[in-house]
């Protein structure tokens, strides 16, 4: 494949540059996303964490939760943690309507409670790499109150899902990348050399088409 993938990272708040370093360590090369115009020719974007009001206010306005749906609906690669997880979460309990959508979860916002109840724990990571136990980061953690059928669940805490993707949309309610386990963001970096591949392979394709 020619090039180097490269994956956006939603730069309007949260650990954004966490995130970058995370990906650095696995060879991509980062972008950081402010307008719908920085998703042009990415392989996947992740949407950290923060405040789903900030989100919506601020990407909103842009017109950037607008094209990250057109992005979504085209088959990128998406992660989002926390509050990236709640934004891809097709259903929130409180009522408020889905920002983006694409993971058929039902997601209660601050779940475990407020800034005080953050914590730290062990969950157990099943389906991404090696099974094991790794030390996790919950801020303001939302809770899953419902998993679709057809959502794979790949890490549990007290035997709750934590960690749950469906297709090209991965969601984690903790932070990984303030931890040194790259897993999640190695499930990404895989989907985006497949994206990558897939669309140069069509472009190929049309380029002996047209010829």
């Amino acid at each position: 494949m020619a090039g180097k993938i490269c994956i956006g990272v939603v730069a309007v708040q949260g650990a954004f540059v966490e995130h970058e370093s995370m990906f650095a360590r696995l060879g991509a090369a980062t972008r950081r996303v402010r307008t719908s115009e920085d998703l042009l020719g990415l392989h996947a974007i992740t949407i950290p964490g923060g405040e789903t009001t900030t989100l919506r206010r601020i990407a909103g306005d842009s017109g950037l939760i607008d094209g990250l749906r057109t992005a979504r609906q085209a088959g990128v690669p998406m992660l989002g943690t926390c509050a990236g997880l709640i934004s891809l979460a097709d259903a929130i309990s409180d009522g408020s309507d889905p920002i983006i959508g694409g993971l058929d979860i039902t997601v209660r916002r601050n779940g475990y409670g407020r800034q005080i109840a953050s914590f730290e724990a062990e969950v157990s990571v099943t389906a991404i790499g090696e099974d094991a136990l790794v030390e996790a980061v919950f801020i303001r953690a939302p809770i899953l109150e419902r998993v679709g059928d057809d959502v794979v669940v790949h890490a549990l805490y007290q035997g709750d899902p934590v960690a749950v993707s469906s297709g090209e949309c991965l969601g984690v309610t903790f932070h990984p990348e303030l931890t040194s386990d790259h897993r999640f963001h190695q499930w990404l970096y895989e989907r985006a050399v497949g994206y990558a591949n897939a669309h140069r392979t069509r472009s190929q394709e049309d380029v002996s088409v047209r010829a």
